[in-house]
Formats: structure tokens, C-alpha cells, sequence
């Protein structure tokens, strides 16, 4: 998965890494699609969510 550098998103399960030509790398939560209060890009990096949830240990993602 790289270096950790989104906070505790790198191990949430709602996150899911987005890429764009650039090559820049953003962290997109899953939560905000049908909960208005998690941002879909939050500002990184996130040390406190109350919508974390960990991420399976075989590192799946959901």
C-alpha cells in the first residue's frame, strides 16, 4: 500500500485511493456518499474519525 500518510484512513475500511493524471494520490471516504457529515476528501491527515471502521486484514477494501 505504500507510505501511510493519510492518518487512520490508511487503515479504514471506507477508504478508497483515488488517482488522477497528475499521479496525485487522494484519499476518497465512503461514508460520505450517504452520510453528509464525513467529508469526501477530508484534509489529511485524518487522526480522528467517528465513522472509522477497521480495514479487513487481508487488506480488502469493504
Amino acid at each position: 500500500m505504500g507510505e501511510r500518510r493519510f492518518g487512520l484512513c490508511d487503515s479504514c475500511r471506507h477508504q478508497r485511493r483515488v488517482g488522477n493524471t497528475r499521479g496525485s494520490t487522494f484519499s476518497l471516504c465512503g461514508r460520505a456518499k450517504t452520510d453528509p457529515n464525513f467529508p469526501k476528501y477530508p484534509r489529511m491527515p485524518v487522526l480522528e474519525c467517528s465513522g472509522w471502521e477497521r480495514r479487513d486484514p487481508d487488506g480488502g477494501q469493504g
